[in-house]
């Protein structure tokens, strides 16, 4: 990992962005932390627009968890931003917008073509990304791992050791695969559902959601559509990982 840039906000946060075998990403951690003072890791899973579009909102999400005392990382996905495009993603991307402009059903041909080779790539990323973080003189772990596409947070939650809890979010398209390997999620679950998502099957949300094996697991619905998330609805999901993510006895 190369770190690129080292600024320090004015909130006190600094922000560093990075190059991960030239993956772009950003980590974020709040002024209190150090070695002797680690804070635990949230991974904030973007969602597949590429992070120069979704920045404002991932810093706003960064800078509200530093002030509760999380540092997070985030990380291009595969096929976003300035990344190499996948072809056979973008031929099911246009199967995907001429389903929805003819009022059709989505496949699940069109999903799995769209979605699994997306966690098939993203998720050893992921996880070199945890490879790289956790070691670093201020970061504790075990981590979390926050948002972005829920079928990343699936699979990363199933064979990641070092995730010991997560918040997901409801209303990206899933394989039926996927919610099979959701009956192997174990760690505690806050899952985020914006009722009025007009891009979201709710049944299949709230099917995904009983599917999950986790004993400890919440939904978290609240009215309105997909970029209507409350703020308070990102407060619950923070204070859910300081529930589950230990801290260091000198840490915040």
């Amino acid at each position: 990992m190369q770190f690129t840039s080292e600024p320090r906000l004015d909130d006190g946060v600094l922000e560093r962005s990075f190059a991960l075998d030239e993956i772009p990403g950003f980590l974020w951690t709040p002024a209190s932390a150090s070695a002797s003072r680690p804070v635990p890791l949230i991974l904030l899973g973007p969602p597949p627009l590429g992070l120069d579009r979704v920045y404002p909102r991932l810093a706003a999400r960064a800078r509200n968890a530093a002030a509760q005392g999380f540092a997070t990382a985030t990380l291009e996905l595969p096929g976003s931003g300035d990344r190499p495009r996948r072809p056979a993603a973008e031929q099911a991307r246009a199967g995907l917008r001429r389903a929805l402009e003819a009022g059709e059903p989505v496949s699940d041909e069109i999903i799995d073509a769209l979605v699994l080779p997306l966690v098939e790539e993203a998720v050893p990323e992921w996880r070199a990304a945890l490879d790289a973080l956790l070691p670093l003189p201020g970061i504790g772990g075990p981590a979390g791992y926050s948002g972005g596409v829920i079928s990343i947070g699936i699979r990363l939650a199933v064979v990641e050791p070092r995730i010991a809890a997560a918040a997901l979010f409801a209303g990206s398209l899933v394989p039926r695969a996927l919610f099979e390997e959701a009956r192997r999620v174990t760690v505690p679950l806050h899952v985020l559902l914006q009722w009025d998502d007009e891009g979201n099957d709710r049944q299949a949300a709230l099917d995904l959601f009983d599917a999950f094996g986790s004993a400890e697991k919440s939904l978290n619905a609240n009215m309105g559509g997909h970029t209507g998330v409350p703020r308070f609805a990102d407060d619950a999901a923070l204070a859910f990982f300081g529930r589950h993510l230990p801290r260091s006895s000198a840490g915040v």
